[in-house]
């Protein structure tokens, strides 16, 4: 399974069987995060075997059940681009870990206080990976109606001016299946004249945080790319997207 056919069937778990992850698995995850953290200039941690950071109903928020290993991601505050590009390459890592077989989740916490932070660093999210059951629990099933209630379309998240080419239209489509802190999708992406930028508005946050716009932020980016078969980005809001 590829990356891209992964965002077809990747969904949240927060039901986990407990059972450690095959040691060939681990290394790949590992050598992932080593290249990703080298070529994005990023910082994510892979812990294992941990069980006490999601146990318990103080830090799990009573979701989550069996989690034992998870990816810390931590921003340099010094790299206005940090959060962004953790949300792009965290998501990276989350389907390829679907692609073999993992079940993931994006929190929006900071799990384990183990995780050493220093200087102006930030451990800005999780991100949960395990075995589960192929079948999602009742509680899983439960919060995913809810959560996807109202999802936003490709056509509200897009901003056209003259002729669309039909490769953006395939990037949106690959956007509407990206996950989303509380579901709001709050990226834009923009076409004129055959021009495609990507924007968010830091404004109206509501109840999102800061970081987590960040994190859609890069996330949304990564399943355009996907969606149009390869490509590259320039970080930052309003950085435009050159097709390869």
């Amino acid at each position: 399974m590829t990356v891209t056919e992964a965002t077809e069937i990747r969904r949240s778990r927060r039901k986990y069987l407990g059972t450690p992850i095959d040691p060939d698995v681990v290394s790949r995850l590992r050598e992932l995060i080593a290249e990703y953290c080298k070529v994005g200039g990023i910082r994510m941690e892979l812990v294992v075997n941990n069980g006490e950071a999601f146990k318990g109903f103080r830090k799990s928020y009573g979701m989550f059940s069996g989690v034992n290993d998870y990816v810390g991601l931590i921003a340099d505050g010094n790299d206005d681009t940090a959060t962004e590009k953790l949300g792009y390459y965290g998501e990276l890592l989350v389907l390829h870990a679907t692609a073999m077989g993992l079940g993931t989740c994006w929190v929006g916490m900071s799990g384990d206080r183990s995780l050493r932070v220093s200087g102006n660093e930030t451990l800005v999210c999780t991100i949960i990976l395990g075995n589960t059951d192929e079948k999602d629990s009742l509680k899983e099933r439960l919060i995913r109606g809810f959560a996807h209630r109202k999802t936003k379309s490709a056509r509200e998240m897009s901003a056209i001016e003259g002729p669309a080419p039909d490769w953006f239209t395939q990037g949106m489509e690959a956007v509407e299946r990206a996950p989303s802190a509380m579901n709001r999708q709050p990226v834009t992406f923009s076409c004129k004249n055959g021009k495609v930028t990507a924007s968010v508005n830091p404004s109206p946050l509501g109840f999102l945080a800061p970081g987590l716009l960040w994190l859609d932020f890069g996330i949304a980016k990564l399943h355009f790319e996907l969606g149009v078969g390869g490509g590259k980005w320039d970080w930052g809001n309003d950085g435009e997207f050159v097709r390869q």
